[in-house]
């Protein structure tokens, strides 16, 4: 995947996560995602399929739990990549990916919970930090 050389609109530098190869494997041979999280709990698209999953049965605070932990851990792979707390994170570079759905379906269960301020937070970061990411998902 080509990745941007040039930031052509002056903010700051988009923000690309590496890759863990090992659990991505694990989920992609089926392994359950709880068993990809409880082996790499920085992984944060375990944490968002998880949440997904429980979401979706109607599990929302499982969902929400399961997100926060996704977000959470999100944020501190950003922060180890350089990221300063704003600036694009791609939807196009697969890594990033686990984060942004953390966000993502952070909101929405902060949303089916009554949580307005935060899911419109969650929605307005996710928009801010990936447009495309915000369409696919969002």
């Amino acid at each position: 995947m080509a990745r941007m050389s040039q930031n052509l609109f002056g903010g700051p530098p988009a923000t690309f996560l590496p890759e863990n190869d090992e659990a991505k494997k694990l989920l992609d041979e089926g392994v359950e995602p709880k068993e990809v999280a409880a082996r790499f709990p920085t992984y944060s698209l375990a944490w968002a399929l998880l949440a997904e999953k429980e979401f979706e049965a109607g599990h929302v605070i499982r969902a929400y739990a399961y997100a926060r932990t996704g977000y959470h851990r999100g944020l501190d792979s950003l922060r180890r990549a350089g990221w300063k707390g704003h600036g694009p994170i791609p939807w196009e570079h697969e890594a990033n990916r686990g984060f942004l759905r953390a966000l993502n379906i952070l909101g929405r269960a902060a949303a089916a919970i009554g949580e307005d301020d935060e899911a419109e937070r969650c929605k307005t970061f996710l928009r801010d930090s990936s447009a495309e990411a915000a369409d696919a998902i969002g």
